[in-house]
């Protein structure tokens, strides 16, 4: 993965929570806050944090903003702030450019300003978790569109010692599992990426499916009915 340089404007939990993760995965991160205390939270953790107006465009260009691969605009409570400083981003060059929506006015203004992605981080949430209480096999769920999702289910126990070939879910349900979730025997976590057909589902594993909602909801009704038979 080839190592980019962020700037995360905004350092309220959900940017805080990105600029953190954005260096963990190994990249340059410029984190941007008004605020004394998100600021000197983030000192350790991140390549850079600054204190700024994020509304002042010299501040920004002061700061090397202008440099950056990517910004990460996380102003959602302030509205006109957002805006605004979206507005300068842009202006300073930057063409890849994610923003936090707190409202779909909010977002639709967002993308007509041409920002690259709008988030709703709270929206997003809500969905997945929302998914996990209807749907109890479900441990996780990323909607893809309106019709296709990626949902991670654990291994039932008919799965238990077959490959991916023997249980057919790409033949019986036009799903494809796109990683495999295991627990080694000293109990470290570790992933199988595009698992072959001949790939062993074991006990405690996790899959992680692709497919239209229609079939996951197959699959659902499967595992469930299954559940209650033991």
């Amino acid at each position: 993965m080839a190592k980019r340089t962020f700037a995360v404007i905004g350092l309220g939990r959900f940017g805080a929570a990105m600029a953190t993760t954005l260096s963990q995965l190994g990249h340059e991160v410029i984190g941007i806050d008004g605020d004394d205390d998100r600021v000197t939270a983030l000192a350790d953790q991140v390549s850079q944090t600054v204190k700024l107006d994020a509304t002042d465009e010299r501040a920004l260009r002061a700061a090397g903003i202008q440099d950056v691969d990517v910004a990460v605009v996380s102003i959602g409570e302030n509205i006109e702030s957002s805006l605004l400083v979206v507005t300068l981003v842009k202006e300073l060059g930057i063409e890849n450019i994610v923003a936090k929506a707190v409202s779909p006015l909010h977002g639709r203004i967002l993308e007509k300003l041409g920002v690259s992605r709008v988030v709703f981080p709270e929206r997003e949430m809500a969905m997945r978790v929302a998914h996990s209480l209807v749907i109890p096999n479900v441990l996780d769920y990323i909607e893809l569109s309106g019709d296709f999702s990626i949902v991670e289910v654990p291994a039932p126990p008919e799965f238990y010692g077959k490959t991916l070939r023997d249980i057919g879910l790409r033949a019986r349900f036009g799903l494809t599992t796109i990683a495999l979730k295991h627990t080694s025997k000293t109990g470290e976590p570790f992933t199988t990426v595009s698992p072959g057909p001949d790939d062993v589902v074991q006990a405690g594993d996790v899959l992680a499916l692709l497919g239209s909602n229609e079939r996951l909801g197959q699959l659902e009704k499967m595992l469930n009915a299954a559940k209650s038979s033991h």
